[in-house]
């Protein structure tokens, strides 16, 4: 009778474990789009499923020169640093490659994070449908904007809700990661500019402003600078590569 007992406890058990293993397989999907969502907070949503895609595609440009594929540039330590100004001629001061660096580098984190936005907005429609609204996108257009000390995510259309005939209106989602990829990206244009003009830079001054920020210049052989900018708090980097005012092997300056 001990034996039949442990048996039949042995078969519920097992019964309960196939039950629980069919719901899951039923309704996870529910309950992972219902994970974070809050109807009245449709930023959080968005930030929640987004964050971790902008964060990567911010450490990614910072560490290439500013491009998510760089075209010219320079291989150092196995890293593609792009050139911000370059000359390929010798005793020449070099040319501006991205004048507008900022917008270039806005340019490229929204477009790395554009088909992630779309999927988090997809989302987000449904989890809204699923309670029972109606969802209306005026567009699906994502920017992304350098600001001191942190970097904005924007939906720029507006999200229409409607329930039981009462209608919601967002003008705008958006959020934000504390970065201070502005503060480098500024430093870093005032460098190019010396390079551009004078073939050279003077890093000291900009640790001896900015006690938090470390500079770092490495010469390569072929007249070409890697700069290093790092945050010594939080260890926000960027780097990129300049070639200006080089010369001839066996010459130095």
């Amino acid at each position: 009778m001990k034996k039949r007992g442990q048996v039949t406890i042995f078969v519920i058990v097992a019964v309960l474990i196939v039950v629980m293993a069919i719901l899951i397989y039923l309704f996870y999907p529910k309950i992972k789009s219902g994970i974070g969502f809050d109807e009245k907070n449709p930023s959080a949503f968005l930030q929640s499923c987004l964050e971790k895609d902008l964060k990567e595609s911010i450490n990614t440009v910072s560490l290439q020169g500013g491009s998510l594929n760089p075209e010219h540039f320079y291989l150092y330590q196995d890293n593609k640093i792009e050139y911000l100004c370059y000359t390929d001629e010798y005793y020449v001061t070099c040319v501006m490659q991205q004048p507008m660096l900022k917008s270039h580098i806005e340019s490229q984190i929204t477009t790395a994070i554009s088909e992630k936005a779309n999927q988090c907005l997809t989302e987000l429609e449904k989890n809204y449908k699923n309670n029972g609204y109606q969802v209306e996108f005026k567009s699906r257009l994502i920017d992304v904007e350098l600001l001191p000390k942190r970097v904005a995510t924007r939906l720029n259309s507006s999200l229409v809700l409607t329930k039981a005939g009462e209608k919601t209106q967002y003008d705008s989602l958006n959020f934000a990661v504390t970065n201070n990829l502005y503060e480098l990206v500024s430093i870093a244009n005032s460098i190019l500019n010396m390079e551009a003009r004078y073939g050279n830079s003077e890093t000291t001054i900009y640790m001896d402003y900015y006690h938090d920020l470390k500079v770092e210049k490495f010469k390569q052989t072929d007249g070409t600078t890697i700069y290093i900018l790092t945050d010594r708090n939080t260890e926000n980097k960027f780097q990129f590569a300049s070639r200006s005012l080089a010369w001839p092997p066996g010459y130095g300056n």
